[in-house]
């Protein structure tokens, strides 16, 4: 049977082929242990001085994967490089690969970078109640691609990075102020200086309503069945809901307690009798 190989006696296949081809084998693993050597020592760099500018630990971490892996892609192009293979075809490889890759992932993509933007630029952080992506709860935690909130009744609701940045975020206790904003119906032949005067009485017997700023009860409306007075006192925000409460309840008592009403629709049914 004919070799399978055509072996030449004459040719120095050591010389020729297997020395070069080892020392190139050495030289791409130098090149690998080295570039992956060098790539963590980057990345640990990149890390410290990311924390020295007070970056979020997860965006530090996930950046530092991003930023490892991209230096290890670069490396392993040079080592192949260094074994002879054709390193223009791996990277038009590595380029419709991360094309697909990007197209496929479009969406997650576009949730990553909104999770950057909120890590960095903090409209909002763990503990604080917002109104974000259609619904309202405490952030329990931003990661990279979605944030946890949870809901006043328990419930744990996972949002999409993008449907936050992409709209309104309205920060609830951002401030450590917050105004409460009311408005109380009486009718028109009650006594309307007599119903403001019951109105500052409750504010001004509860300590948990800020003197500064100053609270407010004025005359809001001249409605088709009341007339409305608006009042507007200022508490701390964790003690917004207290407070609330305990004014709307007290004011009813004390408009009950001295005859003043409160209007509420009623409609009036007029019967016709007509003659056959």
């Amino acid at each position: 049977m004919e070799s399978l190989f055509n072996f030449d006696p004459n040719v120095d296949y050591m010389n020729l082929y297997i020395i070069p081809w080892g020392i190139n084998l050495i030289s791409a693993l130098v090149v690998f242990i080295l570039g992956r050597w060098l790539a963590k020592l980057v990345v640990k760099a990149l890390s410290k001085v990311m924390k020295r500018a007070n970056v979020d630990e997860t965006l530090i971490n996930f950046l530092g994967n991003v930023f490892y892996v991209a230096l290890l892609v670069v490396v392993i192009i040079a080592a192949l490089d260094r074994l002879g293979v054709n390193t223009t075809s791996v990277l038009a490889v590595f380029a419709t690969a991360g094309l697909a890759v990007g197209l496929a992932l479009k969406d997650s993509l576009s949730n990553f970078a909104a999770g950057v933007m909120l890590i960095i630029f903090k409209p909002f952080k763990v503990g604080d109640f917002v109104e974000a992506g259609g619904t309202a709860g405490t952030v329990e935690e931003v990661r990279i691609f979605n944030t946890i909130l949870r809901t006043p009744d328990n419930r744990e609701i996972t949002i999409p990075n993008g449907h936050i940045y992409s709209g309104t975020i309205v920060n609830v206790t951002a401030r450590d102020t917050r105004r409460i904003d009311l408005v109380f119906g009486i009718g028109y032949n009650d006594d309307l200086a007599k119903a403001r005067d019951l109105i500052w009485n409750v504010i001004n017997s509860d300590d948990r309503i800020l003197k500064d700023p100053e609270p407010a009860v004025a005359l809001a409306e001249l409605a088709d069945s009341s007339v409305n007075i608006a009042v507007r006192p200022w508490v701390k925000t964790s003690e917004y809901w207290a407070v609330r409460s305990d004014v709307l309840e007290k004011v009813k008592q004390s408009f009950d307690s001295n005859n003043i009403s409160i209007p509420f629709p009623q409609r009036d049914v007029h019967l016709y009798q007509v003659n056959p």
